[in-house]
This record gives C-alpha cells, sequence and structure tokens, in this order.
C-alpha cells in the first residue's frame, strides 16, 4: 500500500485538502482509493464507514462534493474501479459487471471497513445493488444516484454509450476524423451528456474534467477498458435469472435511497417505479434539474437526503415506514402525496409533475 497526499478542486473555485490517495493490491487488481486523511474509524474516530463507487468513465474524483457533504457523518473512501481514475487495468482484463463486484468486495474484505453504507452512481449503482445482494454482510444501507439497472429499450441519448458494446463500432470510432474538434471540445460533449445544466458547471470542475480528458486518452488501455466496461452493462442488462439485477434489487434488505434526475440522458427517471417496487426498503428524491450526476451537481440536496437514510439507519428498525422525509415535500414519482412508485401508478412525464421531495416507499 502507497499514499500520498492531494488537492482537490471546490465546487466553487477553491481548494480542499483532500486525503491521501491510497493504492491497495487485493486479488487480480491495484486500487486507488481516496478519502478524508486524519479523520473517521481508521484513525480512531467513531464515524461508521461509508464507500463511494463512480460510473462509466467516470472516477473517485466524482465524488469529492458529497463527501465533503457528508465528512462529518461518515468516514469516506472513493475508489477508482479497475482501469478508471488511477486504477490499472484488472490483470485478467474482467470489466464485466461482475468483475468491477469482486473489487469492491476485495477492496473491503482487504481493508477490512466493511459493513459499509455503500454509494453508487450509474454503473456504480449496478455494482452497489449485486454486491449488496451477494453480500450483505457488507453493507448497511444503499445510496443509488441513477442507478445502471436494466432499462430496455435504453432512452435514445444513451444509444451512443451502448454503442461501445458493439463489436467494431470502438475500431470504426478510433479511425474516424476528429474534425479539429479539441479536448475542451471533447470534454464539453461529455459535460453535455451528464449534466442537467452545462452552464452551471463550475470553472474549477470544468478544467478538471478537460485535464482527466486528457490524461485518459494519453493512456493504452482507455478505450479498452470503457468497451469493455460498457459491454459488461450490456451483459447484465439481458441477464436473468438469479443473475438478473432486478431480482437482486428483490433480495435487498438494507434501506435504499434512490437519486434521479429529470434531465438524466443516459438512465431515465421512468425507471424509478420499477426501483421502488423491487426494493424493500426504499426511499426517492426526484430532482427536476439535475441530469446523470445529482452528486456533483445537488451535492448538498444529495447529502440531506443521505443524512436522513444514515439517521433511520442508526435508530434501527423502529423509524422505518411510509412517511416523506423530514423538511422535504412528499414527492414519490409524480408529485403526488404518497407516491405512485409503490403502488405501480403511472410515472409521471413532465418537470410540473415532481416537486423534488423525498418518499419512503415500501414494496
Amino acid at each position: 500500500m502507497s499514499a500520498e497526499q492531494q488537492v482537490e478542486p471546490m465546487a466553487e473555485g477553491g481548494t480542499r485538502a483532500r486525503a491521501e490517495v491510497r493504492t491497495v493490491e487485493i486479488p487480480g487488481a491495484v486500487l486507488a482509493v481516496s478519502g478524508p486523511a486524519g479523520t473517521g474509524s481508521r484513525d480512531g474516530g467513531q464515524l461508521p464507514p461509508a464507500l463511494f463507487v463512480h460510473g462509466l468513465g467516470g472516477s473517485s474524483d466524482n465524488w469529492t462534493e458529497l463527501m465533503d457533504e457528508l465528512s462529518d457523518l461518515v468516514d469516506g473512501e472513493a475508489l477508482d474501479l479497475p482501469g478508471f481514475g488511477r486504477s490499472a487495468p484488472p490483470a485478467d482484463g474482467n470489466l464485466s459487471l461482475s468483475g468491477h463486484v469482486r473489487a469492491v468486495i476485495g477492496y473491503l474484505e482487504a481493508s477490512g471497513r466493511g459493513p459499509v453504507h455503500l454509494f453508487g452512481n450509474s454503473l456504480g449503482g449496478a455494482v452497489a445493488v449485486r454486491l449488496a445482494a451477494l453480500r450483505p454482510d457488507l453493507v448497511l444501507s444503499l445510496t443509488l444516484i441513477s442507478p445502471a439497472l436494466p432499462e430496455l429499450p435504453p432512452q435514445r441519448t444513451a444509444w451512443p454509450t451502448g454503442l461501445l458494446a458493439v463489436p467494431g463500432v470502438p475500431a470504426l470510432m478510433r479511425r474516424m476524423p476528429s474534425n479539429g474538434r479539441s479536448v475542451e471540445d471533447a470534454t464539453e460533449g461529455l459535460l453535455r451528456l451528464v449534466y442537467g445544466d452545462v452552464a452551471a458547471v463550475p470553472e474549477a470542475r470544468r478544467a478538471a474534467a478537460v485535464a482527466e480528458y486528457r490524461r485518459r486518452t494519453g493512456l493504452p488501455y482507455a478505450m479498452q477498458v470503457m468497451v469493455g466496461s460498457a459491454r459488461g452493462i450490456v451483459s447484465a442488462y439481458t441477464e436473468r435469472g438469479e443473475q438478473s439485477l432486478w431480482r437482486q434489487a428483490e433480495q435487498v434488505r438494507v434501506p435504499v435511497l434512490l437519486v434521479y434526475g429529470l434531465k438524466d440522458k443516459l438512465v431515465s427517471y421512468r425507471s424509478a417505479r420499477r426501483a421502488c417496487a423491487a426494493f424493500a426498503d426504499a426511499r426517492l428524491l426526484v430532482l427536476p434539474e439535475s441530469g446523470h450526476v445529482a452528486m456533483m451537481e445537488y451535492p448538498a440536496r444529495v447529502a440531506r437526503a443521505a443524512r436522513e437514510l444514515l439517521a433511520e439507519v442508526s435508530a434501527g428498525p423502529a423509524t422505518a415506514g411510509p412517511r416523506a422525509a423530514a423538511g422535504e415535500p412528499a414527492g414519490g414519482v409524480d408529485g403526488a402525496a404518497g407516491g405512485e412508485a409503490a403502488g405501480g401508478g403511472a410515472v409521471g412525464g413532465g418537470d410540473d409533475e415532481v416537486d423534488g421531495g423525498v418518499e419512503n416507499v415500501s414494496a
């Protein structure tokens, strides 16, 4: 294990001292893991452990703002999945969903930090669901932000990402001329894909995204990792029986917070109804202006909902039950008090039908 100090940009343009970035060897991979230095249970503190898992093409840096918001409540760490961020690809080249799940389990076992409050975005959300179903002993709660659960057919804006999984398409893309597109322009396209309002992206975050895009394109394995992981997601979408992600969601018994954005171009908020019905103990937060990365766009609002979830877990099962979260209007999927998510009603179709509240729903 090795460690180094890092300074990360804050959303408002200042700087924040961010923790040690450690490399942790697990069976078949070496993972980069980061978290706040000098605090939490690793240093004799009493905060419960939390682990944050990013999405396809992302990294642990995606969680900086949310981790900062929750730093007084949990001893948080974020890892880079194999091949992403500062982690090298896995030794066996396995970039399937189950391969990523094994890597996260490997880290939790090697670090001895489980059970943890597990946070996941997109691909990381699918990883978290499968992990919680297979290893419930390692999970205290789930917070899933635009989780990549099977959605067929996917919305049209997600098709280009899915095309990465089609044999021959990545090679064709590499041969296509860039038409003089700069790194800045390419990064802008990615930001437009994942943010609800790209104009609101802070300059510090935009500059960091450009630097990371430039760094990633210089790695010889970058495209291979993206393609392999995209194929892993597509493959997981087609799995049936006990390996089905929806079947595994039904097996999760810990409390779950689901976060969806109405402007998400990759995961449709319409899948929120099915997700609420699948998990035994679910809460839903719908953010009308958010895209695919609510933890980066609205970290304070996501943190508020996460705090309520963590408070319920700490207080025990006596606090559970279908009720709106304190301080938030009852939202549901369609904005109706009580929400139709649990009852199988139709998901609302317009921004004015969702008020952004948190609603507890039980299958």
